[in-house]
């Protein structure tokens, strides 16, 4: 009887995963093996998938790993798959990310920094688990606060909030590219004086 490796024991259960899994979990499922046994049948698996060119790649997303599609067959995966991808507002955006760089933040702070309600918008947002509730700001009133979910990190794939891009990230896509002015060579026979 053939035995499984442990790569493909590992590539089988993110197959059925419904989501990222963390090497927590993955270790908890496979008491037989050592954590960097698992370990490092993750980075290999990431490794092989990379090297062949296959169709999905393994990602750290989420504060786990999941198995997704490569981003260049996206043409032609949406000829299989009807759905639209995932839309969202301007007013959705702009809330996400006031949530996602500010939290845990109360609606009060985000409705301050937007400048109009959110209240349709925060409502969206949890319907769609993209934000969850925290729990509740030990101020007067009690204000719920609000932050980011797991889903949120998978939808942006995101490995967790450091992968968020920076204030200096967001400001460089405004510039305008500066170009270094190079002399023009001559051509080949302009080096020896011919015309």
């Amino acid at each position: 009887m053939h035995f499984p490796s442990l790569n493909a024991i590992i590539e089988g259960l993110l197959f059925v995963s419904d989501g990222p899994m963390t090497l927590d979990r993955l270790t908890e499922l496979l008491p037989d093996y050592e954590r960097a046994s698992v370990r490092l049948a993750v980075q290999e698996l990431r490794d092989d998938f990379e090297q062949r060119g296959a169709g999905v790649h393994l990602v750290e997303v989420a504060g786990g790993w999941q198995l997704r599609t490569v981003p260049e067959l996206m043409p032609y995966l949406s000829r299989m798959v009807k759905g639209r991808p995932a839309r969202f507002s301007q007013s959705a955006l702009e809330t996400l990310a006031i949530v996602a760089y500010r939290q845990p933040i109360t609606r009060q702070e985000i409705e301050y920094l937007r400048g109009v309600d959110t209240g349709a918008v925060l409502k969206t947002l949890l319907e769609k688990r993209l934000v969850k509730i925290l729990g509740k700001k030990d101020i007067p009133g009690r204000p719920i606060i609000y932050g980011t979910t797991r889903e949120f990190l998978e939808v942006f794939n995101l490995k967790d909030l450091k992968g968020l891009p920076t204030l200096r990230e967001i400001q460089s896509l405004d510039e305008v590219p500066i170009f270094e002015v190079q002399e023009e060579l001559p051509l080949g026979g302009e080096q020896r004086g011919e015309s």
